[in-house]
């Protein structure tokens, strides 16, 4: 059995964690399902390179497409888009150890999906928020740091969710070790919601979210995420300026205000200008993970009776973009916020 650490998806998020605990002497190996990445990453003469303000190296380091891989690792990072999890668990599977386990380093509640397939035990959840872009085979652009968190999904101190907080902060050495991922999970999900909506025009996160005529949007639009979290008993924290509190029925204008200016004053110095989901719309022209995010807490709204009306129009807009039936527009915000 491998003792070192399979990295399962290398792109933006995965390809960077990795990169930084290959220069920092773990063993690591890649999996992705881009044979040219995968090309790259085991050429010797190129290697994986992170580029940006952030650092820049190359690293050299094992790399296979997922039919290519043989043996057992004990600890598996799996760093898919969220609507792929399952069939990389499938894939996975076979080179997960009995006393194994799998890191989730991926956007939404993928832990569930994971431990419907792996195993409630052999399942570890983990919360990301730096910038970072797949920008070509071989090279992944890291545009800015951000916040980075770990805790067992039924929140035990366990051995190994230690040892992988102290990997982590190899990679971010603010990496937070907590005893509530899923509030972590919860709050990125009322964050992401104003991503979500960011990605349905052409301005910049920051851009987007300083538009002041908006802000009744990101004020519905969390509160909509955040009702539901609260019927479903968790209580989301907040990060990188956004403020959960500033969101929940109740909250002021002016809450809200103070943290979409934090949120602002967060992205406007970044590299990474735009969202992964605007790069999977206006430049990768691919699906996004709306169906595995967003939909997911609508439909939970629900079964509680919760209206998630602006969710709802969001995934209907987003749909409409990844179809061919609607254009990248700012307008589209604004028939968002008359929804």
């Amino acid at each position: 059995m491998n003792q070192g650490i399979l990295v399962w998806g290398a792109g933006a998020i995965g390809g960077t964690i990795g990169a930084y605990l290959v220069r920092a002497g773990h063993d690591v190996t890649f999996v992705d399902i881009d044979r040219q990445h995968v090309e790259a990453i085991r050429d010797p003469s190129r290697g994986l390179k992170i580029t940006g303000p952030v650092d820049q190296f190359t690293v050299r380091a094992p790399a296979f497409l997922p039919e290519e891989v043989e043996g057992k690792w004990s600890c598996i990072f799996l760093a898919v888009k969220a609507h792929h999890t399952a069939d990389a668990c499938e894939a996975l599977l076979p080179h997960l150890a009995a006393d194994g386990y799998v890191l989730s380093l991926q956007n939404g509640l993928c832990e569930k999906v994971i431990a419907e397939k792996v195993g409630t035990v052999r399942t570890v959840g983990a919360f990301v928020n730096f910038g970072a872009d797949w920008i070509e085979p071989g090279e992944i652009h890291y545009g800015n740091r951000g916040a980075v968190v770990v805790g067992e999904i039924d929140g035990a101190n366990t051995l190994r969710v230690r040892a992988l907080h102290e990997k982590l902060k190899v990679f971010e050495p603010d990496a937070i070790l907590t005893d509530e991922i899923f509030s972590y999970l919860w709050g990125k999900l009322a964050y992401g919601s104003l991503l979500f909506a960011q990605a349905v025009g052409q301005l910049g996160i920051a851009d987007c979210l300083d538009r002041p005529e908006l802000l009744p949007l990101w004020r519905d639009m969390a509160g909509e995420v955040l009702r539901v979290a609260s019927a479903e008993g968790v209580r989301p924290r907040g990060f990188n300026g956004f403020d959960p509190a500033a969101f929940v029925p109740g909250a002021s204008e002016a809450a809200a205000r103070e943290s979409v200016a934090a949120m602002v004053a967060f992205n406007r110095p970044n590299a990474k200008t735009h969202s992964g989901v605007w790069r999977d719309l206006a430049v990768r022209k691919r699906r996004t993970e709306v169906d595995m995010q967003i939909k997911p807490v609508a439909d939970t709204g629900r079964r509680h009776g919760i209206a998630c009306t602006k969710l709802e129009a969001l995934v209907r807009t987003i749909n409409e973009i990844e179809d061919g039936k609607r254009a990248l527009s700012d307008h589209n915000l604004n028939e968002l916020l008359n929804a």
